[in-house]
């Protein structure tokens, strides 16, 4: 339970697909290489009652985490923290700490600029928490990020902008899930098959694993094109990836593995390949 995380994306322009979902890569990424195990990815639009429905669906699953991106932002479509608690059934409060956050990123912003810098209803907006909830700093933008206890679920709630959402990951997320999860890292290797058929290749992986329980095997078929030719031909990447706390450890079993599925996998006629560049 303590490595396990769910992200819970929100914003209309998702669902409609005017934004192509880079937050949910990212942090997909980053949090596995951190030892997480990315549970669930979920989309959600702008409205309290959806984003408070499926706060709660994931609570009820009991992660260790749950992080949210989007809708922390001072218009009237950025519905997040009042989702959130209606969901936890706490009121929302100015934070004073988090009203503090954004004067000063008001008053460093716009000194160099002729404009108002005082704090308007949309500004303080950004400052208004569930109660009890701790504000995260943004280094990169206005909106804090917030901290929100939820009894064994810790839930981030992180805003839609990507460097702003990935530089509060960093410099505050980060150290709570290494916290969470200790020593334990992420390792991973791919190879490259050509001249073999997936549904072949189903029984050799599945051997594979049963010999390398700590290891996972999964298969991705992509087509490339022939050089100088319009025919196409499959080809398999083969990832392996296990989590382990001896990087040494991690190495060699992910070596195990590819050897023997690739000793299978000649011995049926097909054959690995090189990795090639941009792949």
């Amino acid at each position: 339970m303590k490595r396990e995380m769910e992200i819970l994306c929100l914003g209309n322009e998702l669902l409609i697909g005017k934004t192509l979902n880079t937050n949910a890569h990212w942090l997909a990424g980053r949090a596995t290489s951190l030892g997480m195990l990315v549970k669930r990815i979920i989309i959600a639009g702008d409205d309290v009652g959806e984003i408070a429905t499926v706060v709660q669906e994931v609570l009820d699953r009991k992660p260790r985490f749950i992080i949210t991106t989007g809708g922390l932002g001072p218009t009237f479509d950025d519905k997040t923290l009042a989702g959130i608690a209606k969901a936890l059934n706490l009121k929302l409060k100015v934070n004073d700490e988090a009203l503090e956050m954004v004067r000063r990123k008001y008053e460093e912003h716009f000194n160099k600029r002729i404009e108002k810098k005082e704090l308007t209803p949309a500004r303080i907006k950004m400052a208004t928490l569930p109660e009890g909830a701790k504000p995260l700093p943004n280094p990169a933008g206005t909106a804090p990020g917030a901290l929100i206890s939820a009894k064994k679920t810790l839930l981030v709630v992180l805003p839609g902008v990507p460097p702003e959402m990935e530089m509060i990951f960093e410099d505050s997320v980060v150290p709570l899930l290494r916290k969470e999860v200790g020593m334990i890292g992420f390792f991973e290797r791919s190879i490259y098959v050509d001249g073999i058929a997936e549904s072949t290749l189903a029984p050799m992986i599945d051997s594979v694993m049963q010999n390398n329980p700590t290891v996972y095997v999964k298969s991705h078929v992509y087509v490339k094109s022939h050089s100088g030719s319009e025919r196409q031909r499959p080809r398999i990447e083969l990832h392996f990836s296990t989590t382990s706390r001896n990087a040494r450890v991690a190495r060699s079993c992910l070596g195990n593995a590819a050897s023997q599925l690739s000793k299978l996998i000649e011995r049926d006629g097909g054959h690995t390949v090189p990795q090639e560049v941009g792949q």
